[in-house]
């Protein structure tokens, strides 16, 4: 599930033959994915991550237990009367805490008491200088309905607070202006001329494209096709069009442009096969992806003779086809990476699916911002959508090329292949 470099080891492989890949249809087996230890991972978040660390007393020495706390009660959706009343606690004194729990306590109101602290992200929002912190906190306010009049008492504060230079510089205020004003101040573009201009052969020329398609509410599964260099997309042993479900949701369901938000939309480099060490990811081979300013240009042209070094929105419109290249959405990608976010990848699971039985995902699982294939592990990997996605990709002649994470609509349900096919079939 979790895939940030700052709370687990991740090894990148780069290898001469893709045949490796090819062999990973062996069968797999981790212990830490049977029932027992399960139990005893789930026990000790529980009783060690969340309980022990909030019978800690706040303070400056003991804010990284809370957070710890915090991340672990977000995996697990975890409440109990005990842990609400241990963040009224962390809302009492939120204004004089660090940056990193003000974030970390903001993003776990968010994840799990939606709408209950209302008055305590107000109250933040009036007085921080953090462009982030504020950010957050105007998401919140926002989450649960569409209040333009909330949304234009936010927008003022956000002008008055910050400067127009300020805001046009800073990655994290920019998004956050688009989607204070988005859609008062622009029109509803259609998704179709999107979809029209984007699978073609003529869009990413000569490049393997792995498509993501996604719902607007990332609560319900996407779709991921691959396309070869040659504009081909590649079918399975039946002969349709290969697909399988893929989740861009994260834990917290916040803006992709913010820490630990859902996949955002927009163009990834891809550039190879990678295993994960994480016990939350698993074995299985994952797919490596970049941002823009994540990575360099030259890497994510793999073009070493640009001469650039930093990277404009220019540069990165030119991969746009020019007739939607004011689908603003299509930038996401680019501001996330300005904005810091990092380490997203497309990668299976060998997180407990029944944290999340009910959801609509299931048995999918969240992350911390990845596109995340299904795979049942009980020991033995027993099902492995990323081992059929790898298996494509290597079809296609390997991983390496761009991935596009696009969202169709906010249609209540799963992506399905019949969303796609009338633009396939009538490019």
């Amino acid at each position: 599930m979790l895939c940030n470099k700052k709370k687990f080891i991740f090894i990148i492989l780069s290898f001469f033959c893709q045949q490796i890949f090819a062999q990973y249809d062996v069968p797999l087996y981790t212990s830490y994915t049977t029932v027992v230890q399960r139990d005893k991972l789930y026990n000790r978040l529980t009783n060690y991550s969340i309980l022990r660390n909030l019978s800690l007393p706040l303070s400056d020495s003991t804010e990284e237990n809370w957070e710890e706390a915090f991340d672990a009660m977000e995996v697990l959706d975890y409440k109990t009367p005990f842990t609400k009343a241990k963040v009224y606690i962390a809302f009492d004194s939120i204004e004089r805490r660090s940056i990193p729990f003000q974030r970390a306590l903001l993003e776990l109101a968010y994840t799990n008491y939606p709408g209950e602290f209302l008055l305590q992200a107000q109250a933040l929002l009036d007085k921080t200088l953090a462009p982030k912190i504020f950010a957050m906190c105007a998401e919140y306010l926002v989450q649960q309905k569409k209040d333009l009049q909330l949304e234009n008492k936010i927008s003022k504060t956000l002008f008055a607070k910050f400067d127009d230079s300020i805001i046009s510089v800073n990655p994290i205020l920019k998004m956050l202006q688009a989607r204070l004003e988005s859609p008062k101040s622009n029109p509803a573009y259609p998704v179709k001329k999107v979809l029209k201009e984007i699978l073609t052969k003529d869009f990413l020329p000569n490049q393997i494209v792995m498509y993501s398609f996604q719902r607007k509410n990332r609560d319900y599964p996407g779709l991921v096709l691959i396309r070869n260099a040659d504009g081909d997309f590649i079918t399975d042993s039946s002969g349709n069009i290969f697909n399988i479900p893929q989740l861009a949701r994260s834990i917290t369901n916040l803006p992709g442009y913010l820490t630990n938000g859902n996949t955002p939309q927009g163009i990834f480099r891809m550039y190879g096969f990678g295993v994960s060490m994480s016990s939350f990811i698993g074995p299985t081979a994952n797919v490596q992806l970049g941002m823009p300013a994540e990575i360099s240009i030259k890497k994510f042209f793999d073009d070493t003779t640009i001469p650039d070094s930093t990277w404009t929105i220019d540069r990165y419109q030119k991969l746009i086809p020019y007739k939607i290249r004011d689908y603003q959405p299509l930038y996401y990608s680019y501001y996330s990476g300005l904005a810091g976010r990092s380490d997203i990848i497309a990668h299976g699971t060998t997180i407990d699916p029944k944290f999340y039985v009910g959801k609509p995902y299931y048995p999918l699982t969240p992350t911390e911002g990845c596109l995340c294939t299904k795979e049942i592990w009980d020991g033995k990997r027993l099902e492995s959508d990323q081992q059929k996605l790898v298996n494509a990709l290597l079809r296609a002649g390997g991983a390496n090329g761009y991935c596009v994470v696009i969202e169709l609509d906010d249609k209540q349900s799963a992506v399905t292949l019949k969303d796609i096919l009338p633009f396939i079939m009538g490019k």
